[in-house]
């Protein structure tokens, strides 16, 4: 897909998640870096750069970033869960920052330590193979390992234990790869692993938690909010999951357990209680249409855009209108898709919102016979697909525009349309609108 479309900013954060499913997080923080090349404001790039930062144990770097993407997209509400278990990370790491006291020593000045460390690197980078592997394979106390590894402990037991069989150390495989460096490589990984667990969670912090839960537990049973967040959006990414593959049913019946779970919490459990609720809302309603249950999704879209109004969030404000004009525009409703849509248009944050919101709306005119309106619209929707440079968008926009003038029998100016669209669809390029425009 890169190769035919080099540099696409979508393409690349996936390719990115797949290197941080395989652990190879450098590979993964690049793609995601290259993405934010493209498009320094693209959230999707700023979340996986985050996650990789924090998967390799650069806690306070991802917490910059997922703070970045918060601002950008406060909607999200996976932005809010890195920022809270980065924190979390950082305080297992130093302890509670009310807890500490700095010394400020003189000698310990930032480049001094800088400096200091630019030697260890060099002194690491001239020591010899050998030497390095021997390092990486130095052993905590077996029990440390044992709690750190959990289920992988077993596995790093029986790569050192291969270590001692020298015939098999000393043989290669049949592409020539040495067991002996096969064997260390996955020694070392599983250490490199070892010690971000250390730092994420670190033992002290385990046995910390255990009582503190136990206490807990003692006074309430209810979860933690940390645990509560994780717990949400992993059932969050379920429902878009089920959706994304076509099991609107089962989407449908995740988010109604969820929306019921929610509603029985408190704001302390669930700070951001109100706004889950309308986005639950939301995807129950996205559900129902797939299922073609279009009363209620109009109704789970309503609830949503209320929620959305008591509690002052406008992008989910923006969210709900969208999608009650898509449903009544389904039923055939175009006046009221019309107004609910003509509603939104100040809400718009983007030229290219704007290019398919003033195209839907147009649309609608068409459908209405109103065809005045719909060129007028089209007219504005070409207008904002120019200024984002969009073919795609420009493309739609002009054939509206010039199926509008075959109504109002202008037929000179449709015929130059039609002919500006037949352009952009080569560009596009899409075989099907090509014939269509020709028809």
């Amino acid at each position: 897909a890169l190769k035919l479309r080099a540099g696409d900013k979508h393409c690349l954060i996936t390719r990115s998640k797949c290197f941080l499913k395989l652990g190879d997080t450098e590979n993964s923080l690049k793609d995601a870096e290259a993405s934010l090349q493209i498009d320094n404001t693209f959230y999707e790039g700023l979340y996986q750069k985050a996650e990789a930062l924090y998967t390799m144990g650069d806690f306070e770097f991802a917490l910059v970033f997922y703070h970045r993407g918060r601002r950008l997209r406060p909607d999200l509400h996976k932005f809010q869960l890195g920022i809270n278990k980065a924190e979390e990370a950082i305080v297992n790491c130093i302890g509670n920052p009310s807890s500490l006291k700095l010394e400020s020593k003189k000698e310990l000045c930032f480049v001094s330590r800088q400096a200091e460390s630019k030697k260890d690197n060099q002194k690491q980078q001239n020591k010899p193979k050998d030497q390095k592997d021997k390092k990486d394979v130095k052993k905590k106390s077996p029990k440390t390992e044992q709690q750190l590894l959990g289920e992988l402990y077993a596995d790093k037991a029986y790569l050192e234990k291969l270590l001692k069989d020298e015939d098999l150390m000393q043989s290669s495989t049949r592409q020539g790869i040495k067991v002996m460096d096969l064997v260390l490589d996955g020694i070392s990984y599983l250490n490199r692993r070892q010690d971000f667990w250390q730092q994420q969670k670190p033992i002290y912090a385990r046995v910390h938690e255990r009582k503190v839960l136990r206490q807990e537990r003692k006074h309430d049973k209810k979860p933690k909010p940390a645990e509560i967040s994780r717990s949400i959006e992993k059932t969050m990414e379920d429902i878009e999951m089920s959706l994304a593959r076509g099991s609107a049913e089962q989407s449908c019946r995740k988010a109604e357990r969820l929306l019921k779970k929610i509603q029985a919490w408190s704001e302390e459990e669930v700070p951001n209680k109100n706004e889950l609720i309308g986005n639950l809302y939301s995807r129950i309603g996205n559900a129902q249409l797939a299922m073609g249950q279009m009363e209620a999704a109009l109704s789970s879209h309503k609830m949503d855009l209320d929620c959305a109004r008591q509690n002052a969030l406008t992008d989910a404000e923006s969210r709900a209108l969208d999608n009650i004009g898509h449903v009544y525009a389904r039923i055939g409703k175009f006046q009221q898709a019309i107004s609910t849509w003509e509603e939104k248009i100040p809400l718009a944050q983007s030229s290219l919102e704007k290019a398919w919101l003033f195209h839907e709306i147009g649309r609608c005119y068409l459908e209405l016979d109103k065809a005045e309106e719909a060129q007028k619209y089209g007219q504005q929707s070409l207008q904002s697909a120019d200024e984002e440079g969009d073919v795609e968008w420009q493309l739609h926009a002009t054939v509206l525009v010039a199926q509008a003038q075959v109504k109002l029998k202008d037929y000179r100016s449709a015929i130059l349309n039609f002919e500006r669209a037949l352009d952009k669809a080569k560009l596009v390029p899409s075989e099907a609108a090509q014939n269509g425009i020709i028809a």
